[in-house]
Protein backbone atom coordinates (compact mmCIF):
# COMPACT_ATOMS: atom_id res chain seq x y z
CA UNK A 1 0.00 0.00 0.00
CA UNK A 2 1.26 3.50 -0.88
CA UNK A 3 0.29 6.87 0.57
CA UNK A 4 2.28 9.33 -1.67
CA UNK A 5 5.51 11.21 -0.92
CA UNK A 6 7.52 8.01 -1.39
CA UNK A 7 5.96 6.40 1.67
CA UNK A 8 4.86 2.78 1.49
CA UNK A 9 3.24 0.29 3.82
CA UNK A 10 5.24 -2.90 3.98
CA UNK A 11 3.93 -6.44 4.24
CA UNK A 12 5.25 -6.64 7.79
CA UNK A 13 2.92 -3.77 8.79
CA UNK A 14 5.59 -1.11 9.11
CA UNK A 15 5.76 2.09 7.04
CA UNK A 16 8.77 2.79 4.84
CA UNK A 17 9.90 6.19 3.61
CA UNK A 18 12.42 6.71 0.79
CA UNK A 19 14.56 9.81 0.21
CA UNK A 20 17.24 10.78 -2.30
CA UNK A 21 20.77 10.93 -0.91
CA UNK A 22 22.55 11.66 -4.21
CA UNK A 23 24.01 9.71 -7.12
CA UNK A 24 26.18 6.60 -7.29
CA UNK A 25 29.30 6.33 -9.48
CA UNK A 26 27.19 4.75 -12.27
CA UNK A 27 24.84 7.74 -12.29
CA UNK A 28 21.93 5.96 -10.60
CA UNK A 29 20.13 7.56 -7.66
CA UNK A 30 21.27 6.54 -4.20
CA UNK A 31 18.26 6.25 -1.89
CA UNK A 32 18.05 6.23 1.87
CA UNK A 33 15.26 4.52 3.80
CA UNK A 34 13.48 5.13 7.08
CA UNK A 35 10.96 2.94 8.90
CA UNK A 36 8.21 3.54 11.43
CA UNK A 37 5.06 2.12 12.96
CA UNK A 38 2.76 4.83 11.54
CA UNK A 39 2.45 6.87 8.39
CA UNK A 40 2.63 10.12 10.39
CA UNK A 41 5.81 9.07 12.19
CA UNK A 42 7.57 8.24 8.91
CA UNK A 43 6.27 11.35 7.19
CA UNK A 44 7.67 13.69 9.87
CA UNK A 45 11.08 12.00 9.89
CA UNK A 46 11.17 11.80 6.10
CA UNK A 47 10.56 15.52 5.70
CA UNK A 48 13.55 16.43 7.89
CA UNK A 49 15.77 13.91 6.07
CA UNK A 50 14.77 15.28 2.67
CA UNK A 51 15.62 18.80 3.83
CA UNK A 52 18.91 17.59 5.31
CA UNK A 53 20.05 15.79 2.17
CA UNK A 54 18.80 18.50 -0.18
CA UNK A 55 20.88 21.03 1.78
CA UNK A 56 23.85 18.64 1.82
CA UNK A 57 23.74 18.22 -1.95
CA UNK A 58 23.46 21.98 -2.46
CA UNK A 59 26.50 22.62 -0.25
CA UNK A 60 28.69 19.55 -0.73
CA UNK A 61 27.54 18.01 -4.03
CA UNK A 62 25.50 14.94 -4.88
CA UNK A 63 28.15 12.21 -5.20
CA UNK A 64 27.19 9.25 -3.01
CA UNK A 65 30.41 7.44 -3.84
CA UNK A 66 32.39 5.84 -0.97
CA UNK A 67 35.81 7.47 -0.57
CA UNK A 68 37.52 4.09 -1.00
CA UNK A 69 35.77 3.59 -4.36
CA UNK A 70 36.61 7.11 -5.50
CA UNK A 71 40.20 6.76 -4.31
CA UNK A 72 40.73 3.61 -6.40
CA UNK A 73 39.28 5.40 -9.45
CA UNK A 74 41.58 8.39 -8.84
CA UNK A 75 44.68 6.20 -8.59
CA UNK A 76 43.73 4.57 -11.89
CA UNK A 77 43.14 7.97 -13.51
CA UNK A 78 46.59 9.33 -12.57
CA UNK A 79 48.69 6.20 -13.14
CA UNK A 80 50.04 7.54 -16.44
CA UNK A 81 50.78 10.97 -14.99
CA UNK A 82 52.98 9.90 -12.07
CA UNK A 83 55.85 7.47 -11.63
CA UNK A 84 54.87 3.87 -10.73
CA UNK A 85 56.67 4.25 -7.41
CA UNK A 86 54.65 7.40 -6.64
CA UNK A 87 51.36 5.71 -7.52
CA UNK A 88 52.30 2.74 -5.39
CA UNK A 89 53.21 5.02 -2.48
CA UNK A 90 49.88 6.86 -2.78
CA UNK A 91 47.95 3.58 -2.80
CA UNK A 92 49.85 2.18 0.18
CA UNK A 93 49.28 5.26 2.34
CA UNK A 94 45.59 5.58 1.46
CA UNK A 95 44.91 1.88 2.08
CA UNK A 96 46.82 1.89 5.36
CA UNK A 97 45.95 5.26 6.90
CA UNK A 98 42.77 6.60 5.25
CA UNK A 99 40.41 3.97 3.82
CA UNK A 100 40.25 1.81 7.00
CA UNK A 101 38.92 4.83 8.91
CA UNK A 102 36.78 6.87 6.49
CA UNK A 103 36.77 4.75 3.33
CA UNK A 104 33.04 4.01 3.55
CA UNK A 105 32.04 7.67 3.97
CA UNK A 106 30.37 9.09 0.85
CA UNK A 107 32.14 11.96 -0.89
CA UNK A 108 29.29 14.40 -0.25
CA UNK A 109 29.23 13.43 3.43
CA UNK A 110 32.89 14.17 4.05
CA UNK A 111 33.17 17.25 6.25
CA UNK A 112 35.79 19.12 8.22
CA UNK A 113 34.76 17.08 11.25
CA UNK A 114 35.48 13.89 9.29
CA UNK A 115 39.01 15.14 8.76
CA UNK A 116 39.48 16.13 12.40
CA UNK A 117 38.40 12.66 13.48
CA UNK A 118 40.85 11.13 11.01
CA UNK A 119 43.72 13.21 12.45
CA UNK A 120 42.73 12.12 15.95
CA UNK A 121 42.95 8.47 14.88
CA UNK A 122 46.40 9.14 13.38
CA UNK A 123 47.56 10.69 16.64
CA UNK A 124 46.27 7.73 18.62
CA UNK A 125 48.17 5.48 16.23
CA UNK A 126 51.36 7.43 17.03
CA UNK A 127 52.00 8.93 13.59
CA UNK A 128 54.51 11.77 13.41
CA UNK A 129 53.34 15.19 12.15
CA UNK A 130 55.59 14.88 9.09
CA UNK A 131 53.95 11.54 8.20
CA UNK A 132 50.50 13.08 8.70
CA UNK A 133 51.46 15.91 6.34
CA UNK A 134 52.34 13.46 3.58
CA UNK A 135 49.14 11.41 3.99
CA UNK A 136 46.94 14.52 4.13
CA UNK A 137 48.61 15.92 1.01
CA UNK A 138 47.78 12.70 -0.88
CA UNK A 139 44.20 12.67 0.44
CA UNK A 140 43.76 16.28 -0.65
CA UNK A 141 44.96 15.42 -4.16
CA UNK A 142 42.25 12.74 -4.28
CA UNK A 143 39.53 15.09 -3.03
CA UNK A 144 40.69 17.96 -5.26
CA UNK A 145 40.25 15.63 -8.23
CA UNK A 146 36.70 14.91 -7.02
CA UNK A 147 36.04 18.65 -7.05
CA UNK A 148 37.56 19.00 -10.51
CA UNK A 149 35.25 16.25 -11.76
CA UNK A 150 32.31 18.06 -10.10
CA UNK A 151 31.62 15.23 -7.66
CA UNK A 152 31.90 17.60 -4.70
CA UNK A 153 31.66 21.37 -4.52
CA UNK A 154 34.55 21.97 -2.11
CA UNK A 155 37.32 20.00 -0.45
CA UNK A 156 36.69 20.40 3.31
CA UNK A 157 40.08 18.92 4.21
CA UNK A 158 41.85 22.03 2.89
CA UNK A 159 40.90 23.73 6.17
CA UNK A 160 42.44 21.02 8.36
CA UNK A 161 45.26 22.00 10.67
CA UNK A 162 47.83 19.42 11.64
CA UNK A 163 49.99 19.40 14.77
CA UNK A 164 53.06 21.58 14.26
CA UNK A 165 56.19 19.82 13.07
CA UNK A 166 59.09 20.18 15.44
CA UNK A 167 62.08 20.82 13.23
CA UNK A 168 64.93 18.49 14.07
CA UNK A 169 68.41 19.90 13.53
CA UNK A 170 70.33 18.07 10.83
CA UNK A 171 73.63 16.88 12.16
CA UNK A 172 76.41 16.65 9.63
CA UNK A 173 79.61 14.79 10.39
CA UNK A 174 82.42 16.90 11.73
CA UNK A 175 85.48 17.21 9.49
CA UNK A 176 87.34 14.87 11.82
CA UNK A 177 84.54 12.26 11.74
CA UNK A 178 84.29 12.51 7.96
CA UNK A 179 88.02 12.01 7.45
CA UNK A 180 87.94 8.98 9.73
CA UNK A 181 84.95 7.50 7.90
CA UNK A 182 86.47 8.12 4.46
CA UNK A 183 89.73 6.40 5.39
CA UNK A 184 87.87 3.39 6.81
CA UNK A 185 85.62 3.21 3.74
CA UNK A 186 88.53 3.11 1.31
CA UNK A 187 90.18 0.30 3.30
CA UNK A 188 87.17 -2.00 2.86
CA UNK A 189 87.72 -5.07 0.69
CA UNK A 190 85.92 -5.51 -2.64
CA UNK A 191 85.22 -1.75 -2.75
CA UNK A 192 82.36 -2.20 -0.27
CA UNK A 193 83.11 1.17 1.28
CA UNK A 194 83.10 3.08 -2.01
CA UNK A 195 79.35 3.91 -1.89
CA UNK A 196 79.95 5.59 1.49
CA UNK A 197 82.91 7.52 0.10
CA UNK A 198 80.87 8.46 -2.97
CA UNK A 199 77.98 9.80 -0.87
CA UNK A 200 80.34 11.93 1.22
CA UNK A 201 81.85 13.49 -1.88
CA UNK A 202 78.79 13.94 -4.12
CA UNK A 203 75.73 14.15 -1.86
CA UNK A 204 73.95 11.45 -3.88
CA UNK A 205 70.93 9.79 -2.30
CA UNK A 206 71.24 6.08 -1.57
CA UNK A 207 68.76 5.12 -4.34
CA UNK A 208 70.72 7.23 -6.84
CA UNK A 209 73.93 5.45 -5.88
CA UNK A 210 72.29 2.04 -6.33
CA UNK A 211 71.04 3.00 -9.81
CA UNK A 212 74.36 4.45 -11.00
CA UNK A 213 75.65 2.97 -14.27
CA UNK A 214 79.14 3.24 -15.71
CA UNK A 215 77.60 5.03 -18.68
CA UNK A 216 76.53 7.76 -16.23
CA UNK A 217 80.16 8.55 -15.36
CA UNK A 218 82.21 10.77 -17.65
CA UNK A 219 85.82 10.16 -16.65
CA UNK A 220 87.13 12.58 -19.28
CA UNK A 221 85.21 15.53 -17.84
CA UNK A 222 85.13 14.14 -14.28
CA UNK A 223 81.32 14.28 -14.09
CA UNK A 224 78.65 12.00 -12.66
CA UNK A 225 75.28 12.24 -14.40
CA UNK A 226 72.36 11.41 -12.09
CA UNK A 227 69.32 10.19 -14.04
CA UNK A 228 67.89 7.16 -12.18
CA UNK A 229 67.05 5.88 -8.74
CA UNK A 230 66.62 2.34 -7.42
CA UNK A 231 64.24 1.95 -4.52
CA UNK A 232 62.04 -0.49 -2.66
CA UNK A 233 58.41 0.55 -2.93
CA UNK A 234 55.42 -0.69 -0.88
CA UNK A 235 52.80 -2.89 -2.53
CA UNK A 236 49.24 -3.61 -1.55
CA UNK A 237 49.56 -7.35 -2.06
CA UNK A 238 49.17 -10.00 0.61
CA UNK A 239 51.91 -12.26 -0.73
CA UNK A 240 54.34 -9.46 -1.60
CA UNK A 241 54.68 -6.34 0.54
CA UNK A 242 57.46 -4.53 -1.35
CA UNK A 243 59.17 -4.49 -4.72
CA UNK A 244 62.46 -3.06 -5.99
CA UNK A 245 62.03 -0.61 -8.84
CA UNK A 246 64.51 1.15 -11.12
CA UNK A 247 63.09 4.43 -12.36
CA UNK A 248 63.70 8.13 -12.97
CA UNK A 249 64.99 10.42 -10.23
CA UNK A 250 62.84 11.76 -7.42
CA UNK A 251 61.96 14.88 -9.46
CA UNK A 252 62.97 16.70 -12.64
CA UNK A 253 65.45 18.74 -10.62
CA UNK A 254 66.97 15.44 -9.48
CA UNK A 255 68.42 14.96 -12.99
CA UNK A 256 71.79 16.65 -12.64
CA UNK A 257 75.55 16.46 -13.20
CA UNK A 258 77.98 16.52 -10.29
CA UNK A 259 81.73 17.15 -10.64
CA UNK A 260 84.00 14.52 -9.08
CA UNK A 261 87.05 15.15 -6.96
CA UNK A 262 90.25 13.69 -8.40
CA UNK A 263 90.43 11.25 -5.49
CA UNK A 264 86.90 9.99 -6.12
CA UNK A 265 87.48 9.65 -9.86
CA UNK A 266 90.62 7.61 -9.14
CA UNK A 267 88.74 5.19 -6.86
CA UNK A 268 85.87 4.77 -9.32
CA UNK A 269 88.28 4.14 -12.19
CA UNK A 270 89.93 1.34 -10.20
CA UNK A 271 86.56 -0.34 -9.76
CA UNK A 272 85.58 0.27 -13.39
CA UNK A 273 88.59 -1.67 -14.66
CA UNK A 274 87.54 -4.71 -12.61
CA UNK A 275 83.77 -4.45 -13.11
CA UNK A 276 81.85 -6.80 -15.42
CA UNK A 277 78.48 -5.18 -14.79
CA UNK A 278 76.84 -2.14 -16.38
CA UNK A 279 76.04 -0.92 -12.85
CA UNK A 280 78.73 0.68 -10.70
CA UNK A 281 77.61 -1.25 -7.62
CA UNK A 282 75.95 -4.54 -8.49
CA UNK A 283 74.88 -7.95 -7.29
CA UNK A 284 74.78 -10.55 -10.05
CA UNK A 285 74.62 -7.77 -12.68
CA UNK A 286 71.60 -6.16 -10.99
CA UNK A 287 71.81 -2.86 -9.11
CA UNK A 288 72.95 -3.36 -5.54
CA UNK A 289 69.94 -3.01 -3.25
CA UNK A 290 69.89 0.17 -1.09
CA UNK A 291 69.56 -1.77 2.15
CA UNK A 292 72.70 -3.77 1.30
CA UNK A 293 74.57 -0.49 0.79
CA UNK A 294 73.20 0.61 4.15
CA UNK A 295 74.38 -2.62 5.75
CA UNK A 296 77.96 -2.09 4.52
CA UNK A 297 77.83 1.55 5.65
CA UNK A 298 76.82 0.61 9.19
CA UNK A 299 79.66 -1.91 9.43
CA UNK A 300 82.14 0.84 8.50
CA UNK A 301 80.46 3.30 10.88
CA UNK A 302 80.77 0.85 13.76
CA UNK A 303 84.47 0.34 13.01
CA UNK A 304 84.93 4.10 13.32
CA UNK A 305 83.03 4.23 16.61
CA UNK A 306 80.36 6.55 15.17
CA UNK A 307 77.01 6.13 16.87
CA UNK A 308 73.52 7.26 15.75
CA UNK A 309 74.60 8.12 12.21
CA UNK A 310 72.42 7.13 9.26
CA UNK A 311 73.33 7.01 5.57
CA UNK A 312 71.38 10.15 4.63
CA UNK A 313 73.63 12.17 6.94
CA UNK A 314 76.45 11.62 4.44
CA UNK A 315 74.44 13.78 2.03
CA UNK A 316 74.03 16.43 4.71
CA UNK A 317 77.75 16.31 5.39
CA UNK A 318 78.53 16.91 1.70
CA UNK A 319 76.23 19.94 1.65
CA UNK A 320 77.77 21.30 4.85
CA UNK A 321 81.33 20.95 3.53
CA UNK A 322 80.31 22.85 0.38
CA UNK A 323 78.73 25.66 2.41
CA UNK A 324 81.70 25.85 4.78
CA UNK A 325 83.96 26.90 1.90
CA UNK A 326 81.45 29.63 1.01
CA UNK A 327 80.20 27.98 -2.18
CA UNK A 328 77.37 29.84 -3.89
CA UNK A 329 74.00 28.50 -2.84
CA UNK A 330 72.79 28.03 -6.43
CA UNK A 331 75.59 25.57 -7.21
CA UNK A 332 75.09 23.62 -3.98
CA UNK A 333 71.33 23.43 -4.58
CA UNK A 334 71.87 22.16 -8.14
CA UNK A 335 74.30 19.43 -7.00
CA UNK A 336 71.87 18.27 -4.33
CA UNK A 337 69.03 18.11 -6.86
CA UNK A 338 66.81 20.47 -4.88
CA UNK A 339 63.84 22.06 -6.63
CA UNK A 340 64.78 25.50 -5.31
CA UNK A 341 67.54 27.35 -3.49
CA UNK A 342 64.96 28.13 -0.78
CA UNK A 343 64.75 24.44 0.06
CA UNK A 344 68.54 24.31 0.38
CA UNK A 345 68.64 27.43 2.56
CA UNK A 346 65.81 26.18 4.78
CA UNK A 347 67.43 22.75 5.15
CA UNK A 348 71.00 23.84 5.79
CA UNK A 349 70.54 27.23 7.45
CA UNK A 350 72.35 26.10 10.59
CA UNK A 351 75.31 24.90 8.52
CA UNK A 352 75.89 28.50 7.48
CA UNK A 353 76.19 29.84 11.05
CA UNK A 354 79.94 30.38 10.74
CA UNK A 355 79.40 32.52 7.63
CA UNK A 356 76.79 34.58 9.51
CA UNK A 357 79.18 35.19 12.38
CA UNK A 358 81.86 36.29 9.92
CA UNK A 359 79.39 38.75 8.32
CA UNK A 360 78.72 40.33 11.74
CA UNK A 361 82.45 40.59 12.49
CA UNK A 362 83.06 42.23 9.11
CA UNK A 363 80.22 44.69 9.71
CA UNK A 364 81.59 45.50 13.15
CA UNK A 365 85.09 46.15 11.77
CA UNK A 366 83.69 48.33 9.00
CA UNK A 367 81.66 50.38 11.50
CA UNK A 368 84.70 50.82 13.73
CA UNK A 369 86.88 51.95 10.84
CA UNK A 370 84.19 54.36 9.69
CA UNK A 371 83.91 55.89 13.18
CA UNK A 372 87.69 56.41 13.38
CA UNK A 373 87.77 58.09 9.95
Amino acid sequence: MRRGENIYKRKDGRWEGRYKKGYKANGKIKYGYIYGKTFKEVRLSLYSLKVQYYTQQEIHGNACIPLVEWGQAWLLAIHKEVKPSTNSSYRYKLEKYVFPYIGEVFLNEITLETGKQLIQWWQEKGLQPTTMQVILRITNKCLNYAKKEQKIKENPFLELKLPKVKAKPIRALTKKEQTKLEKAALKEKKHRGLPTYLALNTGLRIGEISALRWSDIDFERNLIHVVHTYQRIPLSLKDKKTQLMLGPTKSDSGIRSIPMTKALAKELLKLCKKSKSSFVFSTKNDPMEPRLLTYHFHRIREKCGLEEIHFHQLRHSFATRCLEVQSDILSVSAMLGHASTKLTLDTYADSMMEQRIEVIYRMERANRESAIA
